[in-house]
């Protein structure tokens, strides 16, 4: 057997190890940002006039700046000033689940925007109040549409989530690495973590697929059209 092969096969249980660290650091960031992107999507769409542009300003700074910036910004410079001590897979979660709020409240902001405007003044007719009809009426249908811009962004983070290992996240490329400047296999081994990450995305955009026939809306969906 080649040697390459045989250290791929020798390291997989290890990389499959941190393929799980992986799903949790993604799973975790898009359960984060999904709570604040709602908030602000509804905040930069039904807000008052002096939030509005808060909710841009944050948007404009948290997709303005590279990931690894913020990941260094906040392990070792605003925990240190503060001297919180929080875990490097910490870190990557809140900063990636930052990250992702904002590119999530534009997906969930389209949304709400491509509903019809009529639907809010009928509730209000109905004598709803306007968080009652946002809460029950609108996020109900936005949430649907937005998975198909969901299920890009869970790819997105899943790549992203390769630059956590600058941190020591021991997710997949840090497992990678460290075996490939042990055994020197580096071509074999960075392809088999290339695989996993392929087989990741699939699966999720797959499941992500699987969710949005599920709960899609007829008239609403592009299948209609």
């Amino acid at each position: 057997m080649p040697e390459s092969l045989l250290a791929v096969l020798d390291a997989l249980p290890y990389l499959l190890e941190g393929s799980f660290i992986t799903l949790v650091v993604v799973l975790g960031a898009m359960g984060f940002g999904f709570c604040l992107a709602v908030p602000l999507a509804v905040a930069q769409v039904y807000g008052p006039r002096w939030l509005r542009p808060l909710v841009a300003l944050y948007v404009w700074f948290f997709r303005g700046i590279p990931l690894l910036v913020f990941l260094f910004l906040f392990y070792f410079g605003l925990c240190t000033a503060l001297d919180i001590n929080l875990s490097a897979f910490t870190v990557a979660v809140v900063v990636l689940g930052l990250i992702s709020a904002a590119y999530q409240s534009q997906i969930f902001r389209g949304a709400i925007m491509s509903l019809p405007e009529g639907q809010l003044k009928a509730a209000r007719a109905l004598g709803m109040s306007d968080a009652k009809a946002i809460l029950f009426i609108i996020l109900p249908q936005a949430l649907r549409l937005s998975i198909p811009g969901w299920s890009n962004e869970y790819s997105i983070i899943l790549k992203d989530s390769a630059v956590t290992y600058a941190l020591g996240v021991a997710e997949i490329m840090a497992r990678t690495h460290f075996v490939a400047t042990r055994t020197y296999q580096h071509m074999p081994l960075y392809a088999a973590a290339g695989a996993i990450f392929l087989v990741l995305t699939w699966l999720g955009i797959r499941g992500l697929r699987y969710l949005e026939e599920k709960v899609r809306i007829p008239g609403y969906s592009h299948h209609e059209f």
